[in-house]
Order: structure tokens, then sequence, then C-alpha cells
């Protein structure tokens, strides 16, 4: 049986015991004001071709004007973008991931159950974009930060419920009373 609940949508309380399924609550990157100078690079970039296209000087050809603009896009526009889509901050119910790398992935844990501190650092332009950076730190493992994350309040609220809940259901589940199939029942009423 799972405990009622007033508002609509919300996952129900596991019982007692029970084993609860780990949901996501949220999937965030970092701040997309990351990719602002690969953006003007973009535009820079599909100007200078548009408008040097045909109007070389003579040594020049228009395939050379497109190599050039071709590299300078995918050093300075894809890799970026390609870095910034990489990284992921995920939060579910159970624990915080944080994954990053283009081609070797590399993927970091903290669970909730433990409990952890959440220190949060915001500098004057995160601040002005609602962005900043959270440290998680449990005492015993290498902090786990998340760099730069979008609605940086939020997401400390978040995490900081979730360890609150996370460790009343642990605490409600140690001191549960263990249901034995086929143990005898509480003894009948004295008269």
């Amino acid at each position: 049986m799972s405990q009622p609940t007033a508002y609509t949508g919300r996952p129900v309380t596991p019982a007692p015991g029970a084993e609860a399924h780990e949901l996501r609550i949220a999937r965030v990157r970092t701040h997309a004001r990351a990719l602002f100078w690969s953006a003007l690079v973009l535009i820079g970039v599909a100007g200078a071709v548009g408008y040097f296209t045909g109007n070389l000087p003579a040594p020049f050809e228009n395939w050379m004007l497109w190599a050039a603009a071709g590299a300078v896009v995918l050093l300075l526009v894809v890799v970026p973008f390609l870095r910034w889509l990489s990284r992921t901050y995920t939060v579910t119910t159970r624990r915080v991931i944080a994954q990053h790398g283009l081609f070797g992935r590399h993927r970091e844990e903290m669970s909730h159950v433990r409990g952890y501190t959440i220190g949060e650092r915001r500098g004057p332009i995160q601040r002005m974009w609602g962005a900043g950076t959270l440290t998680l730190s449990n005492g015993v493992d290498a902090p786990l930060r998340l760099r730069n994350v979008p609605s940086v309040r939020l997401l400390h609220e978040v995490l900081a419920d979730q360890v609150e809940v996370s460790q009343i259901l642990a605490h409600r589940d140690s001191h549960a009373m263990p249901i034995v199939p086929g143990a005898p029942g509480p003894p009948p009423p004295l008269p």
C-alpha cells in the first residue's frame, strides 16, 4: 500500500520496505550562454563568406574561402557545441549523475541517501542569467561539481528536498516491522 497524497501528479510514497522505483526529476546541461561566442563566430563567418564569394582578389579562389570558413566553423562552432551537448547533469529520486565526454563517457554519481552538503557559487554574470555552480560533498568521496547550471536556486532546492526525502524514507524503512509470511498474527484481545 502507498500513502495517499493531496497533490495530483505527484508520485506516491512507497510502502515501508517496498522497493521504490527510480524516477528522473531533472536533466540539465550547462547554461547555453557558453555558446555566445560560437554564435557570433558563425554569424561573422556567414556574413564574410556571403560578402567575399565572387569578390576575392586575383590569386584566391572561392573554394579557398569556403574551405577556410568550413575550418573556422568546425573548430570554433561545432566543437564547442558538441562539448556543450555532451555534458549533462541528471537528478533522480535516488542519485545525482554527472556525465561528460565526446568520445569516451565519464560518469560520476552521488546518492541522496548518504547525504551531502550543497555549496552554491554564483559570479556576477551568472547571477544576471540565473546560473551558478553547485558543489555536492559528502565528506568521503571527491566533491561533485555541477558547473554553470541554469536555474541554480531551483536545482539547489530540488537537491535539498531529495536528500531530506531519501533520508526520511531510509529511516522509516530501518524502523519498519518485517512482515513474515506464515507467521502467527497478534494474540487475541483479553476478555
